[in-house]
């Protein structure tokens, strides 16, 4: 359901999840339309930051000095990481949306940003009870986020089409499945949400008590559209 919503900006912040360049350089992990969820992820950034709301990035790094293989996860020839691994140039983010000086910015080791204890000790110590979120896979890194930040109790709203996976259907299934769940929180697009970060109210999708959405093959598209 559609409803007004106007953020409290002294107690919002904005996540941008794993932009890196192995998104689009990388043929294992590449990103459908990346160029677009990168354009709008820099509107959003441009926003927050014309409004004072702290941008939190975050980037997926593998480093097996701090988080050790675990049970089943695929490595290399010489036992070192397979993907996302420490000290790789497609590890960094991507320029369009690369961190301002003395923006937080957070390299995990999971799929979830609160999986490092630091980046929920930032969100306390901003005082943040709202995140804007944006960022890719919206099945692996942005799920895990967004489920992690309900149980903190803190109201997300998920802007779409700044978010992306490995191809359109993906990403749509994906959120489909993922505001099901989204207890407290919304669902926007881009447009809406630079409208909400400089202040303004404006209608997004809201989860309405407990019921779930349900979608066959043939309406995906479509349900998602009207979110």
């Amino acid at each position: 359901m559609h409803q007004p919503l106007a953020l409290p900006l002294q107690k919002t912040a904005l996540v941008v999840v794993d932009l890196q360049e192995e998104h689009r350089a990388d043929q294992r992990f590449l990103v459908a339309d990346f160029g677009s969820v990168l354009a709008r992820a820099a509107q959003l950034i441009d926003a927050a930051r014309a409004s004072g709301v702290p941008v939190l990035h975050a980037a997926y790094v593998r480093d097996f000095t701090l988080v050790p293989p675990r049970k089943l996860e695929p490595l290399g020839a010489s036992g070192t990481p397979l993907f996302s691994p420490l000290g790789h140039a497609l590890t960094e983010i991507c320029p369009e949306v690369a961190p301002a000086p003395g923006e937080f910015v957070l390299r995990k080791n999971d799929a979830s940003c609160f999986s490092a204890a630091a980046f929920l000790a930032e969100v306390t110590r901003i005082g943040a009870t709202h995140l804007v979120v944006c960022g890719v896979w919206t099945e692996a890194c942005i799920a895990a986020t967004v489920r992690d930040a309900v149980a903190e109790g803190l109201r997300v709203v998920l802007v779409k089409d700044a978010c992306g996976s490995g191809t359109a259907t993906m990403h749509q299934t994906a959120l489909l499945h993922l505001v099901n769940r989204m207890y407290g929180g919304a669902v926007t697009v881009t447009e809406a949400a630079v409208g909400l970060l400089a202040g303004a109210t404006r209608p997004v999708w809201q989860l309405q008590g407990s019921a779930p959405l349900r979608f066959e093959i043939d309406t995906i598209a479509r349900d998602y559209d009207a979110l």
